[in-house]
């Protein structure tokens, strides 16, 4: 019999640091269980040949053997603690291996201190021990300089350890160094550590992520006669690559970014996939090309200077973030998904885009055959996404897409699912617990759902810091905490990002197609009259919903879909801004829309929304909140086979009228519980605008109204402070707004 596990707390977000202690006494195992799991750790450890020298070392002193509830970190036990000073009167060989466990005892100490804990002793895979990390890569390719200095190149990777706690490597070739921190997914072998090297030492791969279809390339391979000295995927990658050069990429099926030095040729290569699930950002002088997975790294070496990109603020105000390759630094970019970039040892550089997501239709003709195809491909890969060796669980909102993807998993799996939700204190209309904790339960699910209350300022900061810059979007703030929750029961996550992109899940998509069947003339004629209706107070929200569209339905399909989206409009971003700026926000969208010009409007603005909104957004917060705590998230709408064949789809099994994603109901209607099949989409966001007119009041007056504060240098004062007015005296809810003003002016007070 399955049973269901929900547990509800509030949680003030200052308190999470600290809050360890009082989640485990809420769930503590009974010590019968816990006296259980010491003699099991004790027998495998009089079974253990390679203790022999420390049993020995031990012999004859007895120890009385602590009592109660065994703990979750990684302390050293006394008994070893005072085994340790006896290393030096060991033999000299049982010595040498004394003080390597000591040094990784130590180690385990230092990760336990940082709130890691340490990982369970497991039995090796049958099936042999594959490679599967999610990790941080760093890099320095000296062009007219010196070689990088190793200590330089060890703190670059150390400020990536938040994404691989679990192992560090470096290594240098020349004019190149490569740094890689490693996260443990499934159980590892030492000779699959990063960087590696081909057999003749001469090129070197730094990868993180996991490739998915690595088993059948490793055949094809091994049918062609390449020997593997490892079960891993990077070394798969790596001898691809040996065998294709840089076209080894379109066969790679998977989230990655990857960087491949090849001494042979002298130059380097860097990839990310296709959806852009991974990070990559580089740094070129002319001197010295870097690259890492997040830009704090790159910040580690003394010649990268700390500037700001002033001149992409006005796309920062439209969207709330800096699309690729910009970034909110001048000299750091960032490397568009689906590209790969080859750098020279004499600096020159070409960068090839080598997939685009499909938009056209193709063949598929009938409802029901698109969905016995779509459950087979969504099915699969679930299926693909659930291997692994740590703790695995799945973030379940009570949407349609999420509850989907944890269906799948309590079908595919043996146990039941750790599934986690988090909602609102005092806030419904933002809470969806009551929906997650029904589809949980419908699956037999292991549910926890937790309630916060009002974040205190901390947050705010701690959020920048994994950002590394402003980022608008405000969902950041329940991923960043419901991730940090989460990292205490699992490892790996899944999750439902990409099925709005994939099947027009967005009230925007049926906007358009809405006013794509409207007469030019007569959406020009509504625009008109758009802006002579009244706005009476008590209905201003819904009102200035229906003027925006009426606004924006005359527009061309970029600048329409720029209106509606952006958190500043044109003329609003203009006022703000100190000085006139000549960037035109929707010429970003208009580059994608024209790529797929022989599409369908509903086909453009999908293919639109893959192309910016998915990577610059949704994955870069999924990333950033979810590696921050060293917990792997994976996507299954991401597939690429998935991906392309919703791609294909006519847009009638996408959108019908006001009802989105009909393809994707349709196919899992008997999966899906029937409440969550029938609910209206509600976005993963928080209870901004209460929490800035009552807990937070302080914290934003103090913030976006002081005298002298650096974002006035670039924002007039008294626009933004019509802005918090108006937002503090209940005219308007400003909450969106206000925090992406916030985290701006908490970036610029850096520098």
């Amino acid at each position: 019999m399955v049973v269901s596990l929900s547990a509800r707390r509030v949680l003030p977000e200052a308190e999470l640091r600290g809050q360890s202690v009082q989640l485990h006494e809420a769930r503590r195992v009974p010590r019968g269980r816990c006296a259980r799991r010491h003699q099991q750790r004790r027998r495998r450890r009089r079974e253990n040949p390679r203790l022999e020298p420390l049993r020995r070392a031990r012999a004859g002193a007895h120890r009385k053997r602590p009592r109660g509830c065994c703990s979750t970190s990684a302390q050293p036990h006394p008994r070893r603690a005072r085994a340790r000073s006896r290393s030096r009167k060991l033999p000299r060989h049982r010595g040498k291996a004394f003080r390597a466990r000591r040094r990784r005892r130590a180690l385990l100490l230092h990760l336990s201190k940082l709130g890691f804990r340490r990982a369970r002793e497991r039995a090796p895979r049958r099936d042999g021990a594959r490679l599967r990390v999610m990790c941080g890569i760093t890099g320095a390719l000296a062009l007219g300089a010196q070689p990088t200095d190793r200590t330089i190149l060890e703190q670059m990777t150390q400020a990536l350890f938040h994404r691989g706690p679990d192992g560090f490597g470096i290594a240098q070739h020349g004019r190149m160094g490569l740094g890689h921190r490693r996260l443990r997914i499934l159980d590892l072998s030492t000779k699959a550590d990063q960087p590696m090297w081909n057999d003749g030492r001469d090129v070197a791969i730094v990868f993180n992520g996991e490739m998915y279809n690595f088993r059948e390339i490793r055949s094809e391979l091994e049918a062609e006669g390449v020997r593997f000295r490892t079960s891993s995927d990077t070394e798969v990658v790596l001898a691809l690559y040996e065998r294709y050069g840089e076209n080894a990429i379109r066969r790679l099926d998977g989230m990655f970014a990857l960087a491949v030095w090849d001494g042979r040729k002298r130059r380097l290569l860097l990839a990310r996939d296709r959806a852009g699930q991974k990070p990559l950002f580089y740094y070129d002088d002319g001197e010295r090309f870097l690259f890492a997975s997040e830009v704090k790294a790159l910040h580690r070496h003394p010649a990268v200077s700390r500037q700001p990109n002033l001149d992409a603020l006005p796309l920062y105000l439209a969207y709330g973030y800096f699309p690729a390759p910009l970034t909110a630094y001048e000299n750091i970019h960032a490397l568009e998904p689906a590209t790969w970039m080859v750098i020279e040892e004499d600096g020159s550089r070409s960068k090839e885009r080598y997939w685009t997501p499909p938009y056209e239709v193709n063949g598929i003709h009938s409802l029901p055959e698109a969905c016995e195809q779509l459950k087979p491909l969504l099915r699969e890969a679930v299926q693909k996404r659930l291997l692994a060796d740590v703790p695995l669980g799945a973030f379940l909102s009570g949407g349609l897409d999420s509850t989907i993807v944890v269906g799948l998993m309590s079908e595919l799996s043996t146990r039941p699912v750790k599934t986690f939700s988090i909602g609102f204190e005092g806030a419904p209309d933002y809470d969806e617990v009551a929906f997650a904790e029904e589809a949980a339960q419908a699956f037999g699910c292991e549910h926890t759902s937790f309630h916060v209350a009002a974040p205190k300022e901390d947050l705010f900061e701690r959020l920048l810091h994994h950002h590394d810059g402003p980022y608008g979007d405000s969902s950041a703030i329940p991923t960043f905490i419901v991730s940090e929750l989460a990292r205490r029961d699992v490892t790996v996550v899944l999750n439902g990002d990409g099925g709005d992109e994939l099947f027009a899940g967005y009230s925007r998509h049926a906007a358009a197609a809405l006013s794509e069947r409207i007469p030019r003339a007569l959406r020009q004629a509504a625009a008109l009259g758009g802006r002579l209706l009244p706005t009476p107070r008590d209905h201003a929200g819904r009102l200035r919903r229906v003027r925006s569209f009426l606004d924006a339905s005359a527009l061309p399909l970029g600048e329409r879909i720029q209106t509606w989206c952006s958190f500043f409009p044109r003329a609003e971003a203009a006022a703000l801004l100190r000085w006139p700026s000549t960037v035109d926000p929707s010429a970003h969208f208009d580059a994608f829309l024209s790529e797929a010009a022989s599409g369908s409007p509903l086909a453009r603005l999908l293919y639109l929304n893959f192309c910016t909104y998915l990577p610059e957004d949704l994955l870069v917060k999924m990333d950033r909140m979810s590696m921050a705590h060293g917990l792997e998230a994976r996507s299954p709408f991401l597939d690429t086979r998935l991906t392309e064949f919703a791609g294909q789809l006519p847009d009638r099994f996408k959108l019908r009228g006001l009802t989105t994603k009909v393809v994707l109901r349709e196919a899992f209607r008997d999966l899906v519980p029937e409440r969550i099949k029938t609910r209206p989409k509600m976005g993963f966001g928080v209870p901004l605008g209460a929490w800035f007119r009552n807990e937070l009041e302080p914290y934003i007056t103090s913030e976006l109204t002081a005298e002298k504060a650096p974002l006035f240098e670039h924002l007039r004062q008294d626009r933004v402070g019509a802005i918090v007015s108006e937002h503090m005296e209940g005219r308007r809810d400003r909450g969106q707004q206000l925090f992406c003003l916030l985290t701006l002016a908490s970036w610029l007070k850096t520098f």
